[in-house]
């Protein structure tokens, strides 16, 4: 489920009008801008796409299996989002005119030779879906489902089964068997208006059968629609056409016959449908009842609400009483009391790796600005789900072109911390977690490519991510970082000392370990019923399209992330312990700790995946969104407490 969406960054006068001109040329789609009329014979090309599964999770092409084929087929993938989801969309012999219904003949497949039974049979049991393509319309199977105010709702389930395993509970099925869809019947919805001539398909159904074919006579391969059959007109109570290979004919339960021949056949039905073309997409994004969504941002609010009254009891009582007490006390009568303001003269102390942290920083802002921008052009209906691999296309451009703020903000902290490294910092902002992703991706790809699923990212795409990394972004980074150097520094609130105070002995409370583990939960908990909306989108291959209500959970979590971070912050000060840049950055941050935790218990309670390599899969896609979720969470943390350290002493009278 990934849409297109005008995602760009923001830098200063034309240049960020510019930039999200091209990012909106490349992706921007409204509903009804670009429909197209059939008149009554027109032919409606129908394109194959993918075999998918959410089993393996690893898609494959439609043409991977012994499918039958048109004389010539050609490639029609658009853009590099679809390539690197694994879409491989192809041509089909499928052949539909406007307002013409009739029963048709594929073709008869030979499964007696080669791998064809056995490679049908394995993916059949691996409950794999056919993806297909009308209009820009994905096929969907037709469900019922009914809402706990009793009212049936229709809704759409994305591609059609390949086929089914036989069991018990179905009548005239061997249990075990796989019982493959060869024929199917292809509901398209249209709607008129006096508008303009002709019909806009609005719908695209697909009922798949399993019906083992019998025809009068012999076989005609030249003219395969003048076969006389036996099985027409398709009826439920038909026999399947089960698909059983040479090595599994025989069992213990006796002889059963090896499959032969599958006949492969469609048919067409028009329905005409009241629903306009520009809501054609409602009954695919249709995310059922939304009062689960109210409950999450309910439920996030009083997290909010919480925080909010926490912080404002320190601001306005015990932050106010601490700055009159230490702005109207003698310097002899502070050395006698305690809390943040005797650490005054270390607060500012540059932390240990400065450089890595500056690097995470800067790669927080980088991805918090490609994911906030994203969201946002989401809601305000700047994408179409039409346009497939458009999201993901635009997200890469995305986040290249953020290169130049991560680079500022990198190198003009590292310049507050005084860092002298400043090339080092720069390589390690635009390599270090790039380069982490990287290599899990490529890592990956080597199993994908040798379960020769379509997903595997091919050389030549490979080289084309190398290159716009180290000859867009890495370049970007460098500008960004120029800037940053040059930028002005205000002037810190107070002064260093070259001797370090000695830090006192902490309670187990105030440990890092507590800290991130309250700092983690509270922004978790207040996403986590969003999160698994936005899981089973991705790992059950559903459409996700309430980006309302996430640009209500995404402001949310910035704010909690914000208010946890300084909580923890002042704890942490009045305790005497000044080193609170790396605590501000793990505190909020370790929400993407609970998150890849989270990822665990979604996998063995809702998950029903095969196989280590799948299993593969979603740990390690698991692994780099929480490590992004860590860096965009941790990232707001840090420039909280920053915030607020800087605002308190500069506040504050120091001799």
């Amino acid at each position: 489920p990934q849409y297109c969406g005008p995602h760009h960054t923001m830098t200063r006068g034309v240049a960020a009008l510019l930039l999200l001109l091209v990012a909106g040329a490349q992706c921007f789609y409204l509903p009804g801008v670009a429909p197209k009329e059939y008149m009554e014979g027109d032919k409606v090309e129908i394109k194959v796409n993918k075999l998918t599964s959410t089993m393996t999770q690893l898609p494959y092409d439609y043409y991977s299996l012994p499918f039958c084929k048109p004389k010539e087929v050609y490639n029609a993938v658009e853009n590099l989002g679809e390539v690197l989801h694994g879409s491989v969309i192809h041509n089909s012999p499928y052949e539909v005119f406007y307002g013409t219904s009739a029963f048709k003949v594929l073709c008869r497949i030979d499964m007696s030779e080669g791998p064809a039974a056995k490679k049908f049979a394995q993916k059949i049991k691996e409950d794999y879906r056919v993806q297909l393509i009308m209009d820009n319309l994905p096929a969907a199977t037709k469900m019922l489902q009914k809402l706990p105010n009793g009212e049936t709702v229709t809704l759409y389930d994305r591609g059609f089964r390949l086929g089914f395993v036989g069991s018990a509970e179905l009548p005239g099925t061997t249990p075990g068997v796989s019982y493959i869809n060869n024929h199917l019947r292809f509901v398209i919805k249209y709607h008129r208006s006096d508008q303009y001539e002709g019909a806009r398909i609005v719908g695209f159904e697909v009922e798949a059968y399993s019906v083992a074919h019998k025809i009068s006579g012999k076989w005609n391969a030249d003219e395969p629609d003048s076969n006389t059959f036996l099985t027409v007109p398709i009826t439920p109570d038909l026999p399947p056409q089960p698909v059983i290979p040479a090595e599994i004919s025989t069992g213990a339960s006796g002889a059963r016959p090896q499959t032969k021949e599958v006949i492969f056949t469609y048919e067409t039905a028009w329905e005409i449908s009241e629903i306009r073309w520009a809501s054609r997409w409602d009954l695919y994004l249709y995310m059922g009842d939304d009062q689960i969504h109210w409950f999450s941002i309910l439920n996030s609010l009083a997290i909010v609400l919480l925080l909010t009254g926490i912080v404002a009891m320190i601001m306005m009582r015990t932050l106010r009483r601490d700055l009159n007490r230490y702005n109207a006390e003698d310097k002899e009568e502070l050395q006698e009391e305690s809390g943040w303001k005797l650490v005054h003269a270390d607060v500012l102390r540059p932390p240990f790796h400065t450089p890595m942290l500056c690097a995470s920083l800067g790669t927080g802002v980088q991805l918090l600005g490609m994911s906030a921008i994203s969201i946002v052009c989401a809601m305000l209906g700047f994408l179409s789900p039409a346009n497939r691999g458009g999201l993901l296309t635009a997200t890469l451009l995305l986040y290249v072109l953020m290169g130049v703020p991560a680079g500022y903000l990198s190198a003009s902290t590292y310049k507050a911390l005084h860092g002298e490294q400043w090339a080092m910092s720069t390589l390690l902002t635009s390599l270090l977690y790039p380069g982490i992703a990287f290599i899990v991706f490529l890592s990956l790809n080597f199993f994908i490519w040798a379960k020769g699923s379509s997903s595997a990212i091919p050389f030549g795409t490979l080289v084309a991510l190398i290159a716009m990394w180290f000859l867009i972004s890495v370049p970007l980074v460098f500008v960004g970082s120029f800037f940053g150097y040059k930028a002005p520094l205000p002037d810190p609130p107070v002064r260093t000392n070259d001797i370090p105070r000695q830090i006192p002995t902490q309670a187990w409370y105030m440990g890092p370990h507590f800290t991130m583990l309250i700092g983690g939960i509270l922004p978790f908990g207040a996403v986590f019923i969003e999160l698994f909306f936005i899981m089973t989108s991705v790992w059950q291959q559903r459409f996700y399209y309430v980006f309302g209500f996430l640009t209500l959970v995404l402001a949310i979590l910035l704010i909690t992330c914000a208010e946890i971070s300084v909580v923890l912050c002042y704890f942490q000060l009045c305790n005497e312990d000044y080193d609170w840049w790396w605590r501000s950055l793990l505190n909020s941050g370790a929400a993407g700790i609970y998150l890849f935790g989270y990822s665990f218990v979604y996998f063995f309670t809702q998950m029903e995946v095969v196989g280590p390599v799948p299993t593969m899969v979603y740990f390690s896609y698991m692994f780099v969104a929480s490590l992004v979720f860590f860096l965009i969470t941790g990232t707001v943390g840090f420039a909280s407490a920053y915030t607020f350290v800087w605002r308190i002493y500069g506040a504050v009278k120091v001799d």
